[in-house]
């Protein structure tokens, strides 16, 4: 069938502020938050998406992988709203713990995080506002702190809350549908007190809705918007070509052949094009058997011997380990896994169901979700988690398949 795919249009405003780069224009950086004036951040449509629905005052939460960019790309809308004169804040919520903590210690970290964030040292006692309400329970607590004095001590037209790590709310031992349902209220209240419409929540995470939201239907999520990291694709990272000119003579071609070995993968991309940038091309061509120029042989020999080969033990490579590490995670369920991650590398792909396995695999990393189909996210991840991993994995959980294998 003939379509006419449009690209919808937005008005992504960016900040009027000039940057002060920070870094080399030839540095990428590996891991972690990349800072906003960071020149080889890679903006995706999920940065307008986010932007433009925040703007309209929609609940937003991005649900991925670990090491796909959620952190940055909230540090850079965070940055972007506040240029524009917005109130921000972000919670990580690993700071406020999940071991042994009591509801109570627990909601009141999260107001101890809001009260800090938004700088509200001069303008409320948080210690004696606490006692004053201490007959409440912890989540009317900080409903009435929402209320009472966030929306009214901070003056701002608009006022974002990030919270960040939301899965660690798993490891609690009491529910957390109450902490959701306080979020889907303060959108509902909007009909009745208008001031809640100043007031506009965004959740990060590795997890899904349906782990987070335990005992209820999940409205929350309903009304929400979904923010999808897709994998870099080649007309996005054209700002990575800095730190690859005047290194090596085809800069384009050998970003074109990274994203070819990292599928678009954030983490592997950036640490390929850092790899290529430190490595002497002549000096590695020297040992090389075959002798080819190519630009591509060059990088697929750097590929193998800088991770690929001895990836369990390389301390830069922890990335690949915890994909592993959450594969073997769970011994009863990890079979299963493997079997589904097989089929999927002998096939090539299987249609997307949205199964509770699939959804590990997603959560994990190994695999990705384009056009309705499920497949390995890129080859560097096929070649280190390939059939023979595979099959040594499984004869692990269960001696006896050996013979079955046979």
């Amino acid at each position: 069938p003939k379509v006419n795919f449009k690209k919808p249009k937005v008005n992504f405003k960016k900040p009027k502020v000039n940057f002060k780069l920070t870094m080399a224009n030839d540095e990428y950086q590996v891991g972690g938050s990349l800072a906003t004036d960071a020149p080889s951040y890679v903006e995706r449509q999920a940065d307008i998406e986010l932007y433009n629905s925040l703007k309209l005052g929609k609940f937003c939460y991005i649900l991925n992988s670990r090491r796909m960019g959620k952190s940055s790309l909230l540090v850079r809308i965070r940055h972007v709203l506040e240029q524009e004169g917005f109130s921000c804040t972000s919670i990580d919520m690993t700071r406020i713990g999940s071991k042994n903590i009591t509801p109570q210690q627990w909601y009141k970290g999260i107001a101890y995080e809001l009260w800090q964030g938004f700088n509200l040292y001069d303008k409320v006692n948080l210690k004696s506002w606490w006692r004053e309400v201490e007959d409440l329970s912890a989540l009317k607590k900080l409903s009435h702190f929402i209320e009472r004095v966030l929306l009214v001590k901070i003056p701002s037209e608009k006022i974002f809350i990030f919270i960040d790590e939301i899965d660690s709310m798993l490891s609690l031992n009491f529910s957390v549908d109450d902490f959701f349902d306080l979020i889907f209220f303060c959108y509902t209240q909007r009909a009745i007190n208008p001031e809640y419409n100043r007031l506009t929540f965004a959740l990060f995470g590795m997890s899904i809705s349906s782990d987070l939201i335990r005992d209820r239907n999940g409205a929350l999520f309903n009304i929400g918007k979904a923010i999808d990291l897709h994998p870099f694709q080649e007309y996005e990272v054209q700002p990575l070509l800095k730190g690859l000119t005047g290194k090596i003579n085809d800069p384009q071609a050998v970003l074109k052949e990274i994203l070819a070995w990292t599928g678009g993968q954030p983490f592997l991309t950036q640490k390929l094009c850092e790899l290529v940038r430190k490595s002497n091309r002549d000096a590695i061509s020297d040992v090389l058997t075959i002798p080819r120029s190519s630009e591509v042989f060059w990088l697929e020999q750097l590929v193998q011997k800088h991770i690929i080969e001895g990836w369990e033990t390389r301390d830069e490579l922890e990335h690949l380990r915890m994909i592993r590490d959450r594969l073997l995670s769970n011994r009863q369920r990890a079979g299963c896994w493997l079997e589904l991650y097989q089929q999927i590398l002998q096939q090539g792909g299987l249609i997307a169901d949205e199964g509770p396995e699939q959804m590990e695999l997603l959560l994990s990393g190994l695999v990705v979700k384009q056009q309705g189909q499920v497949r390995v996210y890129n080859r560097i991840y096929a070649e280190v988690f390939n059939q023979a991993w595979i099959r040594k994995q499984l004869n692990k959980l269960h001696p006896s398949s050996q013979a079955l294998d046979a």
